[in-house]
């Protein structure tokens, strides 16, 4: 949805809004690369890379020896400490893929006077951080048909190079990609696109057995409608207008069709076990950070749904 600009003619603010968010991305990118790497430092302290057994250099844990285990795992200075024989693990070093995709479509661009940022900068903010904090704990992160998976300690850089220089049209969800089965998906997004072009986007990402989280990120004038008489509103990727009397006698049904819509997205990913949250731009991008990260900390198992349970981001 987008609101009007009273002080503009309509024509004017829909071009505007078509390509504000190439000048908006090029003029805020130094900022949004700062304030990304100030919210990672600040959540990074107390946080560890998400570790696993597995064949590595460095030591991990010790755990108790299985019964039919071959006798050659067995430490044995370990174990003449006490009564039990113990395993020496070593870190899994085969570092897992998050692909990550920040919404960067028209719509985005999109910020009420309310709003201290817009959608567009606040999901590139948490997309950045995010990398950044995945690649500190040794994961490997990439965008969908932009920039391949790296674990480079520049990651941000690359990932805004990549931005700055893509010339293809801004879409609203990821191009079509098949990840493997033991990669994440995270899809920041406004999710104003229609329920079958989301299906589509969710079945194809799936399709592998990859996990992934939908986080619909919207503004604060999205969630409570807050308009009221003659209003003219411009679809910001199409430039349709629509003009309503009595803005104000809309309200209840835009809170029920973002409701429901937001039901079917639910039903969507509670089938293929992924986790959906909002976030409004009115709350802290750190809040958001620490939710996408504490996700991803938990196992694939039971613990999933319960955090699928856990209130929006």
């Amino acid at each position: 949805m987008a609101a009007p600009n009273k002080n503009e003619a309509p024509e004017i603010t829909a071009i505007r809004r078509a390509d504000g968010e190439s000048r908006t991305l090029a003029a805020s990118l130094p900022r949004l690369v700062l304030e990304a790497r100030r919210i990672a430092a600040n959540v990074i302290h107390g946080l560890h890379g998400r570790r696993r057994a597995g064949t590595g250099e460095n030591f991990w844990q010790y755990r108790r020896f299985v019964s039919g285990e071959p006798a050659a795992r067995v430490d044995w200075r370990r174990s003449a400490r006490d009564d039990h024989l113990y395993v020496r693990e070593q870190e899994w070093e085969a570092s897992h893929t998050v692909w990550i995709w920040p919404d960067r479509s028209p719509s985005m661009a999109f910020a009420s006077r309310d709003a201290k940022e817009s959608k567009l900068e606040r999901g590139l903010i948490v997309a950045f951080a995010l990398a950044e904090l995945l690649v500190a704990g040794g994961e490997r992160v990439g965008v969908p048909g932009l920039m391949n998976p790296t674990a480079s300690t520049n990651v941000i850089d690359k990932m805004a190079q990549a931005m700055l220089h893509d010339d293809t049209t801004r879409e609203s969800l990821p191009p079509s990609f098949v990840p493997s089965s033991l990669a994440e998906i995270v899809v920041l997004s406004d999710f104003w696109s229609p329920m079958p072009a989301i299906r589509n986007m969710l079945a194809g990402l799936s399709s592998s057995g990859a996990h992934g989280t939908l986080i619909q990120v919207v503004d604060p004038a999205e969630e409570t409608f807050p308009f009221s008489g003659r209003v003219e509103f411009v679809e910001p990727e199409g430039g349709e207008m629509i003009t309503a009397g009595r803005a104000e006698s809309w309200m209840n049904d835009y809170v029920a069709r973002v409701a429901l819509h937001r039901d079917e997205i639910r039903a969507e990913t509670n089938k293929l076990d992924w986790l959906f949250s909002t976030h409004t731009t009115s709350r802290s991008a750190a809040e958001l950070l620490l939710f996408l990260h504490g996700g991803m900390m938990v196992n694939k198992g039971g613990m999933r749904s319960t955090v699928k349970a856990g209130r929006s981001a």
